[in-house]
């Protein structure tokens, strides 16, 4: 590597709290960074922005308030200047180039890799009784209406042309343990398979044996169950409401706790023939009632785990969600910016590397604490990173070190306060200003008020 390859590495790696010495959670180390970056980029031009310095700034881009271009390419001059290196221009042009550059696969790739080995270093404390536990969860997101966002994600169907966003359905798998997540899948929000149990179809090879998976009622159905069953993964999951469930059936091994037999439905169209014969004609599974829900899994040996103790750990499933809140609503993304689908994917890709990267980050201060990553604020440590962004890609090899040190402590003492049992109304106070709701196209809406307007001389 050259010398402004590994300068470029340095800072990206610096920039999350990854030093040259990091032992604990090192899930950016600089060969497979480095691997990673020939492997889907290949050969590129010395540039000002190369191919690790644009996903650089594009990580921090996402991570920063306003998420502008232009606010990243003034950081980025500053940072030259402060350096001693050639200055740069503070035109957007060159630095959109270099993100539309970038291989969608790059971003993915690194994304999936730090959440890997984020849940691969975690600690037995971390996991459920030895075993790695992963929720399983979809949301939605806007992006700007164009042509080509409409083209990929089509807008809703109960709005008009022209007033309406395109929309993208995303679900993703989370670890319990450490919060990060290890893959996802997107896809436009209407049109076959393009469904949740769909999409949650296409993350199953992050799935592996031994493996326990938390999962709301839509997807409690035979199929799912099944699959993964074969695979050797357990699962835990609400009744469906369409289910019927009859503890005057199968077999009881508790009060409003037994054991029933599912057979096996007809083919669905999704599903090959192939598939379809190796999947069981009958399924054994558990169905127990706690307080007001049936939870439905193969955990099956009430001696093992008794329905208490299920619901406890189907209570976590709550995790989830606010993860998902924290990145649509700490990070926002939920309302994306760029213009075209490939970039909307990139961009996704971004969100998510810069959330596992800050989930790194608050592990290293958990381990460092004898803390849970649980235990810690999110919302504090992305505030915390920030703040300290420049100050880390600038610094010098011992200066680092200790500023690394500070910043691990001061996560580990953003710690959550403890609310057991706490609800919340799905419902906001603060009401919406009174504004009309635009129902003509803006162009036409703005030409009628053109004609009304007075003539300026």
């Amino acid at each position: 590597m050259n010398r402004r390859v590994q300068e470029s590495i340095r800072r990206f790696r610096s920039s999350f709290l990854q030093s040259g010495r990091e032992k604990l959670f090192n899930v950016l180390p600089a060969q497979e960074l480095m691997r990673a970056v020939q492997e889907e980029v290949g050969v590129w031009r010395d540039r000002r922005y190369a191919p690790l310095v644009a996903l650089r700034l594009f990580v921090e881009q996402v991570l920063h308030t306003d998420h502008a271009c232009q606010d990243v390419v003034v950081l980025y001059a500053s940072e030259r200047v402060a350096q001693g290196e050639a200055q740069i221009s503070l035109s957007t042009g060159p630095y959109c180039n270099a993100r539309l550059r970038l291989p969608l696969g790059l971003v993915e790739r690194l994304g999936k890799k730090v959440g890997e080995r984020l849940e691969g270093g975690s600690t037995g404390g971390w996991k459920w009784r030895g075993r790695s536990v992963k929720i399983v969860d979809g949301t939605t997101v806007t992006m700007p209406d164009t042509e080509d966002n409409q083209a990929r994600y089509p807008q809703h169907s109960g709005q008009k042309a022209g007033l309406g966003f395109p929309i993208a359905r995303l679900v993703a798998l989370v670890s319990l343990g450490c919060g990060a997540v290890l893959n996802w899948a997107m896809g436009p929000y209407k049109g076959k398979q393009t469904g949740e149990d769909a999409l949650f179809r296409l993350l199953y090879g992050s799935l592996v044996k031994g493996d326990i998976v938390l999962a709301d009622r839509y997807h409690c159905s035979y199929f799912t169950v099944a699959v993964l069953y074969l695979m050797g993964v357990d699962v835990l999951t609400r009744q469906h409401s369409r289910r019927v469930t009859d503890f005057r059936r199968g077999k009881r091994l508790g009060k409003r706790d037994h054991l029933v037999v599912w057979e096996r439905p007809a083919r669905p169209e999704w599903m090959e023939q192939e598939l379809y014969a190796q999947i069981p004609e009958e399924l054994v599974v558990r169905e127990a009632k706690v307080a007001q829900w049936v939870l439905v899994s193969t955990l099956i040996d009430p001696v093992q785990v008794s329905k208490e103790e299920l619901n406890a750990l189907y209570v976590q499933r709550w995790h989830i969600e606010l993860d998902l809140r924290a990145i649509k609503t700490v990070m926002d993304m939920e309302i994306l910016r760029c213009k075209s689908a490939q970039m909307v994917q990139k961009e996704v890709g971004a969100f998510f590397l810069a959330y596992n990267l800050i989930r790194a980050a608050m592990a290293q201060a958990a381990a460092c604490a004898n803390l849970l990553p649980r235990q810690l604020s999110f919302c504090g440590a992305k505030r915390m990173i920030n703040g300290f962004l420049d100050l880390l890609r600038g610094r010098a090899a011992r200066g680092l070190i200790r500023m690394l040190a500070y910043l691990r402590g001061a996560i580990a003492l953003l710690l959550l306060p403890h609310r057991p049992n706490r609800v919340e109304p799905r419902a906001v106070k603060r009401r919406p200003k009174p504004h009309r709701l635009l129902t003509e196209l803006r162009n036409v809406a703005r030409a009628r008020l053109l004609r009304a307007r007075p003539c300026i001389a």
